[in-house]
């Protein structure tokens, strides 16, 4: 056995709690040569058995501390306030925890000399003339995207290294906390109820085994620079739901269109969105996962 077999990466993730975070503690926690460490803001981790720490990343001395005692070869944020409308209301809190929260995590990763890898989002796009590139210029219509805009610049202004994902309606399995689109999708319509589904928000959604799959490739080749992961394919989110409900053989006609007005949401959306995915696919291999196959894999692991 030659000494690098035996070499184990370091890896810290925080917001393990939540619905992407899971998915990164149920890939890396059981490797051989990973120590892994997570952290989220609840008393006890919801996956039972992992290294925890209880951690608020609005707050720079827990944050530090948490670094510096495990001095992770690298660190990945799944820690985000994601109420898009709330961010509006609560823009003290979300600006703490969305970006103060990223400050610190660079200050502990250059102490330590980690590649932190973070999650942004398509919503620091205004939504006039998507899909994007990582190159098109930002312009966030809501306060949710100007936190992540805001992170994503403190991450280039400070981390010694780093890989930013851009993401999109992220779906897929997480066993814990809320439902996921997909999951709320098809518990709705099998219980007959009416859903009211936007036809004028134009995404490529992201499943969240793919956002994982970016992560592993990012400590792999330990590329640095902002890279989207999302889907093969360019959809309206009300199409979206029919493919949902054509996959499960569900009653399309509860599914309502409507238009994105008609919800009266305190946050702005960026309606022609979306994230062209060719330099991750070029630059780290990532194969995005066709929808149907992604339903596949959910409806196995979660009995759907």
């Amino acid at each position: 056995m030659f000494a690098h077999d035996i070499i184990k990466k370091r890896i810290l993730v925080f917001g393990v709690n939540g619905m992407l975070g899971q998915r990164v503690t149920n890939h890396f926690v059981n490797m051989e040569n990973v120590e892994f460490l997570g952290v989220s803001m609840e008393d006890a981790s919801f996956i039972p058995g992992i290294d925890y720490l209880r951690v608020d990343i609005s707050q720079r001395q827990e944050v530090k501390r948490a670094v510096l005692d495990f001095y992770p070869d690298f660190i990945v944020n799944a820690a985000a306030f994601t109420n898009v409308d709330l961010c509006e209301s609560q823009r003290e809190t979300a600006w703490k925890v969305n970006v103060k929260g990223v400050e610190f995590m660079c200050e502990g990763a250059r102490i330590t000399d980690a590649h932190l890898i973070h999650f942004s989002t398509d919503y620091v796009f205004n939504g006039k003339s998507g899909p994007y590139s990582e190159n098109d210029k930002p312009d966030p219509v809501g306060y949710y995207g100007r936190t992540k805009l805001a992170s994503e610049n403190a991450i280039r202004l400070t981390a010694p290294s780093y890989t930013v994902f851009r993401i999109n309606v992220l779906y897929g399995v997480a066993h814990y906390g809320r439902p996921d689109f997909v999951r709320w999708v098809v518990s709705s319509l099998r219980e007959n109820k009416t859903i009211r589904i936007v036809k004028d928000q134009i995404n490529n959604p992201t499943f969240i085994d793919d956002a994982v799959q970016g992560i592993s490739k990012a400590i792999e080749f330990r590329k640095t620079g902002i890279y989207n992961i999302g889907g093969r394919e360019f959809l309206s989110r009300l199409d979206f739901t029919y493919r949902i409900a054509g996959y499960f053989d569900l009653d399309k006609t509860l599914i309502t269109a409507i238009n994105t007005s008609e919800l009266n949401q305190a946050a702005r959306r960026p309606l022609n969105s979306g994230l062209y995915t060719i330099k991750a696919e070029t630059e780290l291999g990532f194969i995005p996962t066709d929808i149907e196959e992604s339903f596949r894999m959910m409806k196995d692991e979660l009995g759907l």
